[in-house]
């Protein structure tokens, strides 16, 4: 039979007045997403990590369409079977799917729109047979759409189903509505999904897709400096010299890193440290000669940015702390700060690197009026190949001694080209190494350092205290700049100790911690975050008094922990929740909840497994999945954001959001304290952040046979 579906040419013919190419194909695709600037730069995920797919389709008529996503390998082999796309919201066009990527690289997606006969049959097929209106005829194309279907299959395809149905549509013996019926039954309907007609098929442009390793994600980040563990400072009165800490003795720190379950160990700059204009305590400008220095003033007569400072010991020394920590399944995280003190060898090798001024002397780095002559900038302007070779020689001598991660100090203050070029270096040679920007800047800056390459930023994360500024800050992070930059949230650092734990107490670190642990797929925490360090060196400072920046500051771990005084143990427990729980490795899943209180905050994450899904497209409707325990994990969070007083509220959760049904309810277990409790869309809570500040709560769906016997929703 010919097959009139499949043989409608997609256009006329050229003539005098049409042969300029149309921009718009058969059908129109446009506004795809995730596109960074519009494909220029690539979107990006890690390997398994699920991210949606948006784009604007449209017709002429009342033909209904189908779509789908096909993500291309670096290889450029598509990788099947290729994702379905709906349309959640009727009538807006907006069509959405959801793709994974199985390996590392740079990948390729682009949307697929078609003509759907099936559907517009079946759709018509509905109306007309049950207003008794030309059956006969209407059964008869079905038949015929339906054996197109069957000749158009792929080759090894099992064609059955739609030849018995186009057969079963023509027979007269069976009334229109028993044979309409057989048209949507299991197998026609598997059928359909498998292998479904698709005419005038059109194709977006294709778009860039980067894939990392999951660490560019998801991450837990302790940040310490080796010179303090293991330190001796002496009573003020005494004659005895400090003894620093050193790269062996700060080993000793690890174990208790990872029991608290982090995943990255941040170290500060480990090079020689200039003695020109050295900083003395609390950024004096007045040192001994026992001051140890500011580690960012990099450079001296022992050597440069490939050098280890004698006091921490010898690369051999750092060999074995970079083992030491992968050995407990921590990896090393090194600063990379393109910054010299005026002892740098640099200095006298490559004068051209830095600015001279009117009166020959060499520009120090300034934020007026803040000075900084221990530190000189470099100006990449002069010599901009000559510092990208060195820079590229430095990076691959600490990846050949097992740094695969790098913290960038102040990126925004050197030209974004350099990064550009620096990066894309070193990942055409090393794709695992991961650069994170400390870059407290300008939001356009921050987006274009991780347009162009950045795996992680810096936030603004510690300056978003209130209910509306974390919602609103967070849903930025999520919905504008989610397909390519990735938050990592510290609740602390050496140069930042925000009002919030100077003046909230042991609560306020405890929901500080919360926030930054569930909102974030990556956070992490300064060394002392642990003990409640909060004392600032003066009112309406952010920087600590006695800062570990300028001298050394041991601290008695085992003492706090045997007392009572430490958070290690939150700590813990927050990153054991996170490793378990695979819906706190993403960003672009948070959703906010209502509470009537604004000192109480509500948001959850949904992790859906798409290998383990089979259907529609419609990932989370319950009609396509028999077992949603097999793929699916919910955590709900509810913070007090008041360290000082108990806060009694409702939460009101969008159930729709959760992909719950409201009427069977729900079992919520606090992974905190183990309480379990009956939820529903409206829930009572009463969080004491003298006790626990927070819930974190796990939810597993109830059937009517298991509902039974469950407490209701109960005060917790």
């Amino acid at each position: 039979m010919t097959d009139r579906f499949l043989t409608m040419p997609l256009s006329p013919r050229p003539t005098s007045s049409t042969r300029s190419k149309p921009r718009t194909g058969r059908i129109p695709i446009v506004e795809v997403q995730p596109a960074v600037d519009c494909g220029h730069y690539p979107a990006k995920a890690v390997v398994s990590e699920a991210f949606e797919v948006s784009a604007t389709i449209f017709r002429e008529g009342h033909a209904l369409l189908g779509a789908n996503i096909v993500l291309r390998g670096p290889k450029g082999a598509p990788q099947t079977p290729w994702a379905p796309m709906r349309e959640p919201v009727p009538g807006t066009d907006r069509w959405l799917g959801t793709v994974a990527a199985t390996a590392e690289g740079d990948w390729t997606f682009h949307v697929e729109a078609w003509d759907d006969p099936i559907a517009t049959w079946l759709h018509d097929a509905r109306i007309k047979i049950a207003a008794e209106q030309d059956e006969e005829l209407v059964l008869a194309d079905g038949a015929l759409v339906f054996e197109a279907a069957a000749q158009a299959a792929p080759k090894g395809a099992d064609r059955t189903a739609y030849l018995a149905l186009a057969a079963f549509l023509g027979d007269a013996s069976r009334s229109p509505s028993e044979r309409l019926a057989r048209s949507i039954e299991a197998d026609v309907a598997g059928a359909i999904s498998r292998h479904p007609l698709r005419r005038y098929v059109t194709r977006s442009d294709r778009m860039p897709l980067r894939v990392e390793r999951e660490r560019a994600l998801f991450s837990a980040w302790y940040e310490f400096f080796p010179r303090s563990e293991g330190a001796v400072v002496p009573e003020p009165d005494s004659q005895q010299a400090p003894t620093s800490g050193t790269l062996v003795s700060a080993a000793e720190r690890l174990p208790a890193i990872a029991a608290m379950g982090f995943d990255v160990v941040y170290i500060p700059p480990v090079h020689p440290i200039g003695t020109t204009f050295r900083k003395g305590p609390n950024n004096s400008l007045d040192p001994g000669p026992d001051d140890v220095g500011v580690p960012w003033a990099i450079g001296s007569a022992d050597g440069g940015h490939d050098a280890i400072h004698p006091d921490l010991g010898t690369l051999a020394d750092f060999d074995r702390f970079v083992r030491t920590a992968r050995d407990l399944g921590l990896e090393v995280a090194m600063d990379f700060a393109l910054q010299t003190s005026p002892d740098h060898p640099w200095v006298k090798e490559h004068p051209d690197w830095f600015t001279t001024r009117a009166d020959g002397s060499v520009a120090y780095a300034e934020n007026p009026p803040k000075k900084y002559q221990d530190i000189y900038p470099l100006n990449f302007d002069n010599d901009p190949d000559g510092i990208l070779a060195e820079s590229l020689r430095l990076l691959r001598h600490w990846i050949e001694h097992g740094v695969r991660i790098f913290r960038v100090d102040n990126p925004h203050t050197k030209p974004v080209f350099f990064w550009e070029r620096l990066l894309g270096e070193v990942r055409a040679s090393n794709p695992d190494v991961l650069f994170l920007a400390e870059a407290f800047t300008r939001p356009a800056m921050m987006r274009q350092l991780a347009r162009i390459g950045f795996h992680q930023s810096y936030t603004y994360f510690t300056w978003r205290t209130s209910k509306r500024e974390l919602t609103e800050y967070i849903t930025e992070l999520r919905d504008e700049t989610g397909a390519f930059l990735r938050p990592n949230f510290f609740v602390n650092t050496p140069d930042i100790l925000h009002a919030s734990l100077q003046y909230g107490g042991p609560a306020a670190f405890k929901q500080r911690a919360a926030l930054a642990a569930l909102l974030s797929p990556s956070w992490g925490v300064y060394s002392g975050y642990e003990l409640y360090e909060h004392v600032a060196v003066r009112p309406g400072s952010e920087e600590y008094l006695d800062s570990e920046k300028y001298q050394l500051r041991p601290r008695d771990w085992e003492a706090a922990e045997r007392e009572g005084r430490s958070l290690a143990p939150f700590l813990g427990k927050l990153n054991q929740i996170r490793r378990e729980h695979p819906a706190l490795h993403f960003l672009r899943n948070v959703r906010f909840h209502g509470t009537e209180d604004d000192d109480v905050i509500a948001f959850s994450k949904r992790y859906v497994n798409i290998e383990h899904f089979e259907g529609s497209g419609n990932i989370g409707d319950p009609e396509d999945i028999e077992d949603y325990e097999d793929y699916e994990d919910i955590v709900i969070g509810v913070v007090n954001l008041d360290p000082h007083g108990v806060r009694e509220t409702m939460v009101n959760l969008d159930l729709a959001e959760l992909g719950l049904d409201g009427e069977e309810g729900f079992e919520v277990r606090d992974l905190l304290s183990g309480t379990v409790w009956r939820w529903g869309a409206r829930n009572y809570v009463r969080l004491d952040p003298f006790v626990e500040p927070a819930h974190i709560l796990s939810v597993r769906r109830l059937s009517a046979s298991n509902a039974a016997g469950r407490p209701d929703r109960a005060q917790p």
